[in-house]
């Protein structure tokens, strides 16, 4: 084992095919996911008479437009969808489309149906690719014409991004969560700290958070700036892979697991910058503002612009947006509404986290909860977290990006306030003139039977 290799060097090396003169590298993909929006890279291929060159090693996922409530269906929407269809038909890709048992957003399919595989390198036309990382898995989003390139070539052109490391020493308090510990870097490190690197997390806090909450914490890595997240496999990891459809199994399984072992930066690997922080001190945090570095711990104020610096007129602009004024207490801002799914919280412990603070409770705000797949949903109603969710009086979706994005008419109305477990919040994401405040699964629960932006730790007590 090279003790000098880090785990990015180890993954990125194995899949070089060849090198240019300019450093880029020319890489093999081992997984390619793609979704409605992909279709311009078939219509690309088609155009010049082109075949997927790998088929068995492309997947389609409808989730962006999947529309997650009863009703008509806009005849934009269902052409997307039909597209999406027609092109896996046509080329033969496996399609978990809306009638699938197994549909879901496409980062919660492919760990769930265990195409995702520490050491594999895996693309997506989605920025959120990030969250296969924490299966100690080169992943990244590309544009659509990579998309296109790897559909032709399954290879990829890419510059190797510079490598640092996020170290989180100590254990989290009761009621934070790898939701929490994102915001908290990036707010403290800023949207563009990460710039150009690949994030590897480390330390005792990363090695206790279950598979959920590493593919959370590589989830949001973008939002930091950085490439690609990446957490070294380890038991956690192979035991969310184990029985899955597509995992390996008999002894294919145990040379897998040996040969993921090794998966994992050297003692005496060298990053090009290292990070620390101390997991005991981090609080359960909200975004205020309309970037996700705009963060900071519920019991903080609103800040005000002039002791900011240089981001002061940004701080401005976004609190104008908002409609917050500078100074009030974060828990005085009252919320028009909450929505819990997404690829970075709507997984089955988010939903658990949910449901441990609405139990017994009322919502006194409407809110939309949308599953991240057919399986946590099926799994959720189960377990009785379904009815949990409806008898606080909020609403129980179908799966599918929904409101995290708003491409299938889930929005939130101009103006309006909306605590969200999803992963972005500049201005208009959740719908035109949308004011939206980024936290956990459970900080939403709180926001939700409270009416306004809350500490969910006291409605914790007591409860698992």
């Amino acid at each position: 084992m090279n003790l000098h290799s880090t785990l990015l060097d180890k993954l990125w090396d194995a899949h070089e095919v060849l090198r240019r003169e300019d450093g880029t590298s020319l890489l093999w993909v081992d997984r390619h996911l793609v979704h409605e929006g992909s279709h311009h890279a078939f219509a690309k291929l088609k155009s010049r008479g082109m075949p997927v060159a790998q088929p068995a090693l492309t997947f389609g996922v409808v989730d962006h437009y999947a529309p997650t409530r009863a009703g008509d269906v806009a005849a934009d929407i269902r052409k997307m969808i039909r597209t999406l269809g027609e092109n896996a038909a046509e080329t033969g890709i496996r399609l978990f489309d809306l009638h699938d048992p197994e549909q879901g957003i496409v980062h919660v399919v492919g760990p769930e149906q265990g195409l995702t595989l520490p050491g594999l390198l895996i693309n997506c036309g989605d920025s959120h690719t990030s969250t296969h990382g924490a299966f100690g898995a080169l992943a990244f989003g590309v544009g659509a014409t990579e998309v296109a390139h790897i559909l032709a070539t399954q290879t990829i052109w890419q510059k190797r991004p510079k490598s640092m490391r996020i170290t989180f020493d100590g254990q989290c308090a009761a009621g934070v969560t790898a939701k929490d510990m994102a915001l908290h870097w990036i707010a403290a490190l800023g949207a563009d700290g990460a710039q150009g690197y690949a994030v590897e997390y480390a330390g005792t806090a990363v090695a206790a958070l279950s598979m959920e909450g590493r593919l959370t914490l590589c989830n949001l890595s973008i939002e930091g700036g950085a490439r690609m997240g990446l957490v070294a496999p380890d038991d956690v990891t192979f035991d969310y892979i184990k029985g899955r459809p597509f995992a390996p199994t008999g002894a294919a399984w145990e040379a897998a697991v040996a040969d993921w072992r090794m998966l994992r930066s050297g003692r005496e690997s060298t990053f090009a910058r290292e990070v620390i922080f101390d997991a005991k001190k981090i609080a359960p945090t909200v975004t205020w503002g309309t970037s996700p570095e705009e963060a900071l711990p519920i019991t903080a104020k609103v800040p005000v612009p002039d002791q900011l610096g240089g981001k002061a007129d940004h701080a401005r602009a976004s609190l104008d947006y908002m409609g917050l004024t500078a100074g009030m207490p974060l828990t005085d801002v009252k919320v028009d509404q909450v929505f819990i799914g997404s690829c970075t919280n709507g997984r089955i412990e988010d939903l658990r986290m949910a449901a441990a603070v609405l139990r017994g409770r009322k919502a006194v705000v409407p809110g939309l909860i949308s599953p991240g797949s057919a399986q946590v949903k099926k799994q959720a109603e189960d377990e009785g977290l379904a009815q949990v969710f409806t008898q606080a009086g909020l609403e129980w979706a179908a799966s599918g990006c929904s409101m995290c994005v708003g491409m299938n008419g889930d929005l939130v109305d101009a103006g309006k306030r909306c605590a969200s477990s999803t992963n972005r919040n500049f201005k208009g994401r959740q719908g035109r003139g949308a004011r939206t405040h980024l936290m956990s699964p459970a900080m939403v629960a709180a926001a939700a039977v409270t009416g306004h932006l809350a500490d969910v730790r006291p409605l914790l007590e007591g409860r698992t």
